[in-house]
């Protein structure tokens, strides 16, 4: 056998098909849930008014900082796994480039970290800076590509399924929306929070549903 590996049905250069959804599926319990188990076990942070974004500063920010990108690198496995499964059908073009959309803009979020304020890391401004470095920008961008994207893919996917299915990723990306747009302020890191668990639910939910339906 020469270097080239072996492929079969789903399998190509070693790595499965299955395998690759099955990280794309992993991209949002393990952002959520690793920062989730920061803001509760930092000592002095406060989820009610510092988003996740602010953990990746201070003594321990580089946990937070490798979940951004191990998280994005998951979520681009799985846009190459949705690629292999879904070719040929609806959403084969869009839908995987989204969730790769995703990964790069969890990716650049977490290289690029946002400025200090709203208190954290101690000494910061107990509000928003009163100018952003370039990085912060960087990390915004990142940010609303991630959020953005995986919304939109919640449409196209939709194509997809059969009523109740298609009608649930539409109510979700919807939700998605109402939660991130709502007009208050004080509010924003609890609403990310759940704007993130709507949308990573819903890829954690469609990704597994594509390994299930590749079965049979």
């Amino acid at each position: 056998m020469t270097g080239t590996t072996l492929t079969q049905a789903g399998t190509t250069r070693g790595v499965s098909t299955a395998t690759l959804l099955t990280a794309g599926a992993a991209a949002g319990p393990l952002f959520l849930g690793l920062g989730l188990a920061q803001a509760f076990t930092r000592d002095g942070f406060d989820l009610s008014r510092q988003p996740l974004s602010l953990l990746a500063l201070g003594e321990h920010g580089w946990i937070q900082i490798a979940n951004f990108v191990v998280s994005g690198l998951l979520a681009l496995a799985g846009a190459a796994g949705f690629r292999r499964a879904l070719r040929g059908g609806p959403a084969a073009t869009w839908g995987p480039a989204l969730v790769a959309v995703l990964g790069v803009g969890l990716i650049v979020a977490g290289v690029l970290r946002a400025d200090p304020s709203m208190g954290w890391p101690a000494g910061a401004p107990e509000g928003n800076p009163e100018t952003m470095s370039w990085h912060s920008y960087g990390h915004g961008v990142g940010a609303m590509l991630s959020f953005g994207s995986l919304t939109v893919a919640c449409l196209v996917f939709a194509r997809r399924f059969g009523r109740v299915g298609a009608l649930a990723s539409v109510l979700v990306a919807l939700a998605t929306v109402a939660v991130m747009a709502w007009p208050d302020q004080d509010s924003i890191s609890v609403r990310m929070v759940l704007g993130s668990a709507l949308v990573f639910g819903w890829l954690t939910a469609v990704s597994l549903h594509t390994i299930t339906e590749r079965k049979h």
